[in-house]
């Protein structure tokens, strides 16, 4: 898929089939997240890539937006190195992450913001280093949104030299 048109329709999944991803799509989907560019190339992140079902029923438990994490195949647990950045640079790379895997026909969705400290003792992760998010993976069960995008036109969130003045 072009880079535009994973943009232009990638959409939050919450429904997955239960079909493996195949090993070289979620390496391109690690690969995506750890290639992002990051505020003095700190590179604050750490990725776990969960696929036991037991782990990923209790993500599901432990993180409040996130009860369908066990019906997907697999979840990226991004975890983050404390610095000012860091949460910028790992929104980037969840981002690059859920593009890549729509890009591959695997949706996904943001689970959780920064307050999921019960996550680290379950996967090892050390108390300085904070988790800030949870992402699903899998393919869709179901159609999502046929590219069709509910967002507010192009001139009332863009504007030309000055607030206000419409970009079109």
């Amino acid at each position: 898929m072009e880079t535009f048109d994973t943009i232009r329709t990638v959409l939050a999944v919450r429904s997955f089939k239960d079909t493996p991803i195949p090993e070289p799509i979620i390496q391109h989907i690690v690969e995506a997240g750890r290639l992002t560019a990051s505020g003095g190339n700190s590179q604050p992140w750490h990725f776990i890539v969960v696929r036991d079902k037991e782990t990923l029923r209790q993500l599901g438990q432990l993180a409040r937006t996130g009860p369908y994490i066990p019906q997907a195949p697999l979840a990226i647990v991004v975890a983050m190195d404390r610095n000012p950045l860091a949460i910028s640079d790992g929104s980037r790379a969840i981002q690059n992450m859920i593009l890549a895997a729509w890009s591959q026909g695997v949706g996904s969705n943001w689970v959780g913001y920064n307050n999921l400290t019960e996550v680290n003792p379950l996967l090892g992760i050390p108390e300085e280093v904070s988790v800030l998010a949870i992402l699903p993976f899998g393919y869709p069960a179901e159609a999502v949104g046929k590219g069709q995008k509910k967002r507010k036109p192009l001139g009332e969130v863009a504007y030309k030299e000055r607030w206000g003045k419409p970009f079109e």
